[in-house]
C-alpha cells in the first residue's frame, strides 16, 4: 500500500510540475496513515476513503503550491491540516502556522508535526478573529472556512498590509465579486484541477484594495 501511494503522489506531483524528494513523498504518506489512525476514534474528516483523502487531501492542497507568493504564511480553520500540513511538506523554505478552535484536531496535527519532523509548522488552538499572534502574515490561506465576508472580517486583523488571501473554493468569480467586502479586491483566479480528477475548484487572490485607506 505504502510504495503504491508513493508510487501514485509522485507520479501525480510530477504532473502538477511539483519536483518532491523522497523524504516529501514519505512525509505526506505518513500524514495520510495518520489521519486515517486518528479519523476512526476523532472523526477528524468526513472522508474515510484512504485514496480519497491522498486526492482531497493532499493533492488538492499540493496543486495550489505554485501559486501561493510570501514566506509567512497562515492557514485558517485547518481542521485536520488541510491545505496547510502538505503545503509545509512541499515548502520547507516557508514558516506555516496552523489554526483552529477544535482542540482534538489540533492534537492531532501536534502528533503530526512531531512524528513527520515538521520544523516549519506551529500549531494554534483559538479562533481567529479573538486570537493576537506575535507576527503579522504575508499569506493567509482557507479551504471551507466561511463566506468570504466572515473570511475577511475574522483574518483582517492577522493580514499584513501587502498580505494576499487565497481562498480554496468552488464559488465563482461573479459569485465571490458581489460580495467582496469594500476594502478588499479580487486580483486573480486561478481554476485548480489534480491531474486525473474530473472536478476542479478555484483559487482566489485577494488583496487589500488600493482605495482602502484605513
Amino acid at each position: 500500500m505504502a510504495d503504491h501511494d508513493l508510487q501514485f503522489l509522485k507520479a501525480t506531483t510530477q504532473c502538477m510540475g511539483l519536483s518532491l524528494s523522497d523524504t516529501q513523498l514519505e512525509q505526506l504518506v505518513g500524514y495520510v496513515d495518520l489521519l486515517e489512525k486518528w479519523n476512526r476514534t476523532y472523526n477528524l474528516t468526513a472522508i474515510r476513503n484512504r485514496q480519497e483523502m491522498l486526492v482531497r487531501h493532499v493533492l488538492e492542497s499540493l496543486a495550489i503550491a505554485p501559486f501561493i507568493q510570501g514566506s509567512n504564511r497562515l492557514d485558517v480553520g485547518t481542521g485536520a491540516g488541510v491545505p496547510g500540513v502538505p503545503l509545509a511538506i512541499a515548502d520547507t523554505g516557508s514558516g506555516y502556522t496552523l489554526i483552529d478552535s477544535n482542540g482534538k484536531k489540533t492534537r492531532f496535527l501536534t502528533e503530526v508535526k512531531r512524528q513527520l519532523g515538521l520544523t516549519n509548522i506551529q500549531i494554534e488552538t483559538a479562533r481567529v478573529e479573538s486570537w493576537v499572534p506575535d507576527v503579522i502574515y504575508d499569506v493567509v490561506v482557507t479551504r471551507a472556512f466561511a463566506d468570504l465576508n466572515t473570511t475577511v472580517n475574522r483574518i483582517d486583523h492577522v493580514l499584513g498590509r501587502e498580505g494576499s488571501l487565497y481562498t480554496m473554493t468552488t464559488d465563482s468569480a461573479a459569485e465571490v465579486t458581489t460580495t467582496m467586502p469594500a476594502n478588499m479586491e479580487l486580483e486573480e483566479v486561478q481554476e485548480i484541477r489534480v491531474p486525473g480528477q474530473d472536478w476542479s475548484f478555484n483559487l482566489m487572490k485577494i488583496r487589500r484594495s488600493q482605495r482602502d485607506t484605513s
